[in-house]
């Protein structure tokens, strides 16, 4: 390497520390920092991004697949049952129609689905859960513009599949499953489960999340889902008018599906991400400005459709611009370090320390977004967790309701036992002397008194065990006033006791439809109530009574106590909401009678200040069993 002259290196160092060339030096350091800096930023800052929207991504697709897989055993299990497929047979049955809608509106209300119903080879709506009332139709119900717009699918496919409501333009989950007699198709079973709870909750989480939007795509390219409302049923891409007619002409969708988001569909499914422009979420419908969003894709399989996650990257951008300016910011400072060497030793230390910030930031935002994606896995393990202690704590409420009837009368019955037992206590006595002086007459008439004391604690224990006995779910016929007795027989020492004139007027004979031992469980619900209402009131009556329905009859009780103010009434029905005082009551009382007289197909209503005097009324109907 040849050696410079010393007057020449004097001169190019010269010509280095010239105030104009230093001055270029540190604007050309400045640029290069502002350009790394915000490369760095924006690359790093892409890739949490990234990173985050595709934990979101799996999650999403993981919720929506457990939500679905839910209910897949529903129409198996529904074409298993004898009755039902009875029905096909006698289509002209109303009775059994009723039979087969009641048992499919218990279905649906248990399960949380929309509706169910059965159609036969014909296409005919053999049975229904809209219509376990009555299984007369006047004007079409969804049933039936669901069979009008959907048919073909329906007959053509075994497979679930996803289709819009004609009435409110949200998302439906449509299962179908054939039905066969022999080697004979009979019909299918069509289960509907609307998706719009869950859409709704993805438009509430888009809503507070302004950075992420989430899209759910079927096999034709269009929007079935979105946490944007203004996307939905709209195409992924352009197609030919053609293909735009045919997919209107399918019924399965809503709209004209003129709309496009624009987004390439082949860039999604060969790349992790890709850039899209879409219109603006919250821009007007008449105007066409577009957003730059990152775009990823995951494929549910089963469900034949694809999820999007739209990530808006404007703050990633907003932190690379701040980030461009601190690295312009470190070339104008080395700049300045070499026309300032005094301030050498100063300006590496503040480098240092900017420089440890920096990592601290970027380690604790790693912390921060490990943080925050252990909580979404600890708070869905929770949410299934209390799922699952849900269904289980259902079963066992209305066994608590009972428990809780009988320790609230447990003081009384013991009194009525305790009672017939000094009696026999005393009688037996007598009758030991009695047969030592011969009376053998006034023996036989002090046993029969034992006798028919023995009798009434039979009763009273019998009845005791039927009460808390823990009962299936049942419809059959039973007499009402046979429930009504069973009541009065376990709250006669509180009638008598608290001196309740009551007023009962019903037919001897008249059958209902539900089990007999939970509709005992509503009646004592409701008379404790009036009883506990009546407790301070000088004129105390208590009248049951019922009112016919054409096929459905209302039993009615009321009382005379204060009633209830409506900002009360309106809470009535709360789960542990109660106006008695601390340890009298566990506010269930009312939850459990409503929901047994849901099961049984009917509704339990409740009035303050009846039109007929002071007090409450509580009605509620049943199905007459003539």
């Amino acid at each position: 390497m040849p050696r410079i002259p010393r007057p020449a290196l004097s001169g190019l160092v010269h010509r280095l520390s010239h105030p104009s060339t230093v001055a270029g030096m540190a604007l050309g350091l400045m640029a290069l920092g502002l350009a790394i800096g915000h490369h760095v930023s924006e690359q790093s800052g892409m890739e949490q991004l990234a990173a985050v929207a595709a934990e979101r991504l799996e999650l999403y697709a993981a919720s929506l697949e457990a939500e679905l897989a839910r209910y897949d055993y529903l129409p198996r299990l529904i074409a298993i049952d004898k009755e039902l497929m009875t029905a096909l047979d006698r289509p002209g049955d109303a009775a059994l129609r009723q039979r087969c809608s009641q048992k499919l509106a218990r279905i649906t209300a248990r399960a949380g689905l929309g509706l169910i119903f059965i159609i036969d080879d014909h296409q005919r709506i053999v049975a229904s859960s809209e219509d376990y009332a009555s299984p007369t139709r006047t004007a079409e119900t969804p049933a039936d513009a669901i069979m009008r717009r959907l048919s073909s699918h329906i007959l053509a496919s075994s497979a679930p599949f996803f289709a819009a409501t004609e009435a409110n333009a949200s998302s439906d989950y449509i299962m179908v499953q054939r039905l066969q007699q022999g080697e004979r198709p009979a019909g299918h079973v069509v289960a509907v489960l609307n998706l719009a709870p869950l859409e709704a909750t993805w438009v509430d989480q888009g809503l507070r999340s302004q950075g992420e939007k989430l899209l759910v795509v079927d096999k034709h390219d269009v929007v079935i889902m979105s946490s944007v409302p203004g996307w939905k049923y709209h195409l992924m891409k352009p197609i030919p008018s053609a293909d735009r007619d045919a997919l209107r002409a399918t019924g399965l969708y809503a709209g004209s599906l003129d709309a496009t988001l624009g987004i390439a569909t082949e860039d999604l499914s060969h790349q992790d991400t890709s850039w899209v422009r879409v219109p603006a979420p919250d821009a007007p419908t008449n105007t066409a400005q577009t957003v730059e969003l990152l775009a990823q894709e995951r494929a549910v399989v089963p469900l034949d459709l694809r999820l999007v996650t739209l990530s808006d990257p404007t703050e990633v951008w907003r932190h690379a611009r701040f980030a461009a300016w601190g690295g312009g910011a470190v070339g104008a400072s080395l700049g300045l370090l070499m026309l300032y060497l005094a301030y050498r030793r100063r300006v590496l230390q503040q480098l240092f320390r900017a420089s440890e910030a920096l990592k601290r930031a970027h380690s604790e935002l790693e912390c921060e977004v490990s943080e925050r994606t252990q909580e979404l896995r600890t708070s869905n393990d929770e949410l299934k967790h209390q799922i699952a202690q849900r269904l289980k704590a259902e079963g066992e409420l209305i066994q608590a309701g009972k428990l809780a009837v009988l320790g609230q009368m447990s003081a009384g019955i013991s009194h009525e036992i305790n009672q017939p037992l000094t009696a026999l206590r005393a009688l037996s006595r007598n009758s030991l002397l009695l047969i030592e002086k011969g009376r053998s007459q006034t023996v036989a008439e002090n046993l029969r008194a034992i006798d028919d004391m023995v009798e009434r604690m039979t009763r009273i224990t019998r009845q005791l065990k039927s009460f808390a006995r823990k009962t299936e779910a049942a419809q059959a016929p039973a007499t009402l006033g046979n429930a009504i007795k069973g009541a009065r027989l376990l709250l006669d020492h509180r009638i008598t006791a608290e001196q309740v004139t009551l007023d009962i007027d019903i037919p001897d004979t008249l059958r209902v439809t539900g089990d007999g031992n939970r509709l005992e469980q509503v009646l004592v619900n409701l008379m404790g109530n009036a009883l506990d209402t009546m407790q301070a009131c000088p004129q105390k009556i208590l009248r049951i009574s019922t009112r016919p329905d054409g096929p459905r009859v209302w039993v009615c009780i009321s009382d005379t106590g204060p009633g209830l103010p409506p900002h009360l009434m309106a809470r009535l029905f709360e789960p542990f909401f109660t106006t008695k005082p601390a340890g009298q009551g566990l506010g269930l009382g009312l939850v459990i009678s409503s929901k047994i007289v849901h099961e049984f197909g009917g509704q339990l209503l409740a009035y303050s200040n009846a039109p007929d005097g002071p007090g409450m009324r509580f009605e509620f109907d049943l199905e007459r069993r003539d």
